[in-house]
């Protein structure tokens, strides 16, 4: 097939998924919203900058600023005035299209890549994909963000999304019962190459919280939890991912005086991840917008304990006090017992693990899910 992304080439979900097609063999073109590197084997590599993507640096530049404050600001500006990008950005993807001739077009997530998409009028199928909280954080927030994301729903040919919750929303948001749809993982799924769990069960109370800053994620919770776990279990680390040198992780630490017991990560590739999972008795995810968070599964498959936010699409993954533990995110008393309690009952945790291990490899298992995704598209474009 002759294939055409629409996503943001830096994400490693998406290039997890469009490294797929590559391999297989098809003909590749990307269309990134924000400027990257390229992947090996693309056909065709264009930028079609959007909602001020254009002045975000490429992932290779080094880490980027990542605090709440200025990811809540940073999506506010674009929630309000992205959309008014749409238009400019959808007449170059236009010619990108018009360049590429694909047989098929995914947007790899609704804003603003199917929005992108869904304005630019391409005579071929287009799937676009929801990742975790487009409808239930972004669709919302404007009243053009709510025009925009209807009109992706209405335009759209099928919808791949990697919860049940989001086909149940697309369908209100505007997607027609008719349309084909599918439920995988947002990067394709795990590589059990690559997660799996250690030799032997994890003894230690390492807690990793391997979510970094996102405008969705309640790190000031989880940071406020650690010196109440600290009180009943002293010899408690934790580690946190992408959080290295970041300003708001520094002055957490300080004010709650945590320095000896937490460890700050850089980014680090798939593999080095595999290696702290496989470390860490418990994995905490203290999100208040989640779909199927792909560090979750990595976690899961890599035999860790899962404490999480009490989400719709969460629970789709997670049987309370059967195979995890969900709290309300915003709660660091509640999040902090939920830990002590997972660290306490070694019990719970080795029934945990082997749920986990079985529900990884019936619903998650990565060349599964693309086999799942080539019959997707097949239908799609026939």
């Amino acid at each position: 097939m002759r294939l055409l992304f629409v996503a943001d080439g830096r994400s490693p979900t998406a290039r997890n998924w469009i490294q797929y097609w590559i391999q297989r063999g098809d003909e590749v073109h990307l269309a990134s919203t924000f400027p990257c590197d390229s992947m090996p084997g693309l056909s065709a590599l264009e930028v079609a900058p959007v909602a001020f993507s254009r002045f975000s640096a490429p992932a290779a530049s080094g880490p980027r600023r990542r605090d709440s404050r200025f990811l809540n600001l940073r999506n506010k500006i674009r929630h309000w005035l992205g959309p008014l990008t749409i238009p400019r950005a959808a007449e170059r993807l236009r010619g990108i299209a018009e360049r590429a001739q694909p047989d098929l077009v995914h947007a790899m997530r609704i804003p603003y890549e199917g929005m992108l998409a869904a304005n630019a009028g391409l005579q071929v199928p287009l799937i676009v994909s929801t990742w975790g909280n487009d409808f239930t954080l972004h669709a919302p927030s404007t009243p053009l963000m709510r025009q925009h994301t209807r009109w992706a729903m209405l335009v759209a040919d099928a919808l791949h999304a990697d919860c049940e919750r989001d086909i149940r929303l697309a369908r209100e948001w505007g997607l027609a019962p008719s349309k084909p749809t599918l439920v995988t993982p947002g990067n394709g799924g795990i590589r059990t190459d690559i997660f799996f769990p250690p030799e032997q069960p994890v003894e230690v109370p390492v807690i990793f919280n391997p979510r970094g800053f996102r405008a969705y994620i309640r790190n000031d919770t989880f940071f406020r939890a650690v010196p109440l776990v600290l009180e009943k279990i002293p010899n408690a680390r934790f580690i946190c991912a992408s959080m290295a040198g970041q300003p708001e992780a520094l002055n957490w630490i300080q004010e709650l005086g945590i320095a000896n017991s937490v460890e700050l990560l850089a980014p680090l590739p798939q593999t080095s991840l595999a290696e702290i999972y496989r470390r860490a008795m418990i994995l905490v995810s203290p999100s208040a917008h989640d779909g199927t968070p792909n560090s979750l599964l990595e976690g899961l498959a890599c035999g860790c304990f899962p404490v999480a936010g009490d989400l719709e699409s969460i629970r789709e993954w997670i049987d309370d006090g059967v195979n995890g533990l969900l709290v309300d995110s915003a709660d660091p008393s509640a999040l902090a017992n939920a830990i002590i309690n997972a660290i306490k009952n070694k019990d719970l945790r080795k029934q945990a693990a082997g749920h986990n291990r079985s529900l990884i490899a019936k619903r998650a298992e990565y060349a599964q899910n693309m086999a799942r995704a080539e019959e997707f598209y097949k239908t799609v474009s026939s």
